[in-house]
């Protein structure tokens, strides 16, 4: 048998409803928002994957074609994929049986990542707060990288690699 409860009185409801109210108004919502440019927001092409390396030249870091795609919402939450584009297919044609080589040119093939993006106008950079990665190191990780918008056109640079090589990601917005 179920036992009715009686209805709240009116001043429990409206001592719960500031309660709640006034928690929700202490969140720092606004704090855990990015900062982010208008112009950042949306969907960007990858035009270029470079890499500068110590002695200044500049090569492809990713193939001659690669591929890729980022997307950034309003409230700075981010996808970014950049792959190579002569990335060899498994000779048995099952991924979880290629060869030690097949899976470095994958490994090496590709950069992926996502998590919440925001910007400092003034000092021209971007900071990644990574979530999630393909290389697995950068999980949890923020990485600043310095940027240039022109445009349609956004261009950062990645910090150097152990090696002195500084990789250099251009892209254009399509949406």
């Amino acid at each position: 048998m179920f036992r009715l409860l009686p209805p709240p009185r009116t001043i429990e409801v409206a001592a719960a409803a500031i309660l709640i109210g006034g928690s929700l108004a202490a969140t720092p919502v606004a704090a855990e928002r990015p900062s982010l440019p208008r112009e950042l927001v949306g969907t960007w092409s990858l035009v270029a994957a470079d890499v500068q390396h110590p002695d200044g030249s500049v090569s492809r870091d990713y193939g001659a074609a690669p591929r890729g795609s980022m997307m950034v919402d309003t409230a700075g939450r981010y996808a970014l994929m950049i792959y190579k584009s002569e990335r060899p297919h498994f000779a048995s044609g099952d991924r979880a049986t290629g060869t030690p080589e097949e899976y470095r040119e994958i490994a090496l093939g590709m950069s992926v990542h996502y998590g919440i993006l925001s910007a400092d106008v003034k000092a021209h950079t971007l900071t990644f707060a990574i979530e999630q990665a393909s290389f697995a190191n950068w999980n949890g990780t923020r990485q600043v990288r310095q940027y240039e918008l022109k445009g349609r056109v956004l261009r950062y640079t990645v910090a150097a690699r152990p090696n002195g090589d500084i990789p250099i990601s251009v892209w254009r917005k399509v949406a």
